[in-house]
């Protein structure tokens, strides 16, 4: 009898632990609840720690911190009409977990829906720039301007849009090529022009140097011609007053200076008459040293 009163009073106890353990339930840090009766929402618990409920009732958690929404890659016109390929994802929080619930029921419903959302936004906003601004310093603006109107879109989900981000903004492979072709013919262009504008310069500069040589050239030529024929003058002036003090001197020396010149070596032979005025004042002759008649 014992026994059995034994084993009645463990199997109650049990059971009443099993029923205070589902009387409560706790929530981490990172997460907040609510909590359903007869699948309607009665409560919700966004503070840790321990909290109670009724055994027929049930707890749903969600996320307190940021969660990541990537979308797929998007191709988008931009308002030039070139096509981008789009690589952007989001930031997101749930803010109202009994609204996400009531809303999206869970975070794969809430993914599901919210990726057309940032699609459309991507294409809408994207679509009406022309594709520099989006690789510009607005770029920023315009990640704002995706970000305030999901938020706008998905108000009555309990959530809200923290950021959008855009990994890669990239024309397709084939456009890419295409403006890399074009834009090396542009360099290649330019660099022609300034080859161009360099040769024209070069050649301008050569001929400037040129004429600049060629009056420099005159001018020294003028210059040494006029020094040339003052020395001239100069040295006729000095030869005629050396011929006025002396004649006969001055006939000495010039004919010493025609010696020299006619004779200019040690093996010279020059066939003269011993009369020749030119040998005058060699030997001893009539006419030597400028004597006789």
């Amino acid at each position: 009898m014992s026994r059995v009163f034994a084993v009645s009073f463990l199997v109650g106890l049990l059971v009443v632990l099993a029923v205070v353990l589902s009387c409560v339930y706790t929530v981490d840090q990172t997460q907040q609840a609510i909590v359903i009766q007869f699948g309607a929402p009665v409560g919700a618990a966004d503070t840790p720690g321990l909290h109670f409920k009724t055994p027929w009732q049930q707890v749903y958690f969600f996320e307190k911190r940021l969660l990541n929404l990537d979308a797929r890659s998007e191709e988008v016109i931009a308002q030039d009409k070139k096509r981008v390929l789009v690589d952007a994802f989001a930031r997101w929080r749930i803010v109202n977990a009994l609204l996400f619930y009531q809303s999206l029921y869970d975070q794969d419903t809430a993914e599901t829906r919210l990726e057309p959302i940032l699609s459309s936004n991507i294409r809408r906003v994207l679509g009406s720039q022309n594709f520099g601004v989006m690789l510009s310093a607005r770029r920023s603006a315009l990640m704002r301007e995706i970000r305030n109107n999901m938020n706008q879109d998905v108000k009555g989900f309990g959530i809200v849009i923290v950021d959008v981000r855009i990994r890669r903004a990239d024309l397709p492979l084939e456009n890419s090529q295409a403006i890399y072709a074009r834009m090396r013919k542009e360099r290649q262009r330019e660099a022609a022009e300034f080859r161009a504008e360099g040769d024209e310069t070069a050649q301008r500069i050569r001929a400037r140097a040129e004429r600049e040589v060629t009056v420099i050239k005159a001018e020294a030529t003028r210059e040494a011609s006029v020094l040339r024929g003052e020395g001239e003058a100069e040295k006729t002036r000095i030869l005629a007053a050396a011929y006025g003090q002396d004649p006969n001197f001055f006939a000495f020396y010039r004919s010493m200076q025609a010696y020299q010149e006619a004779l200019p070596g040690d093996n010279t032979t020059v066939i003269l008459s011993p009369k020749s005025d030119f040998l005058k004042y060699f030997g001893d002759g009539p006419n030597a040293g400028g004597k006789g008649k």
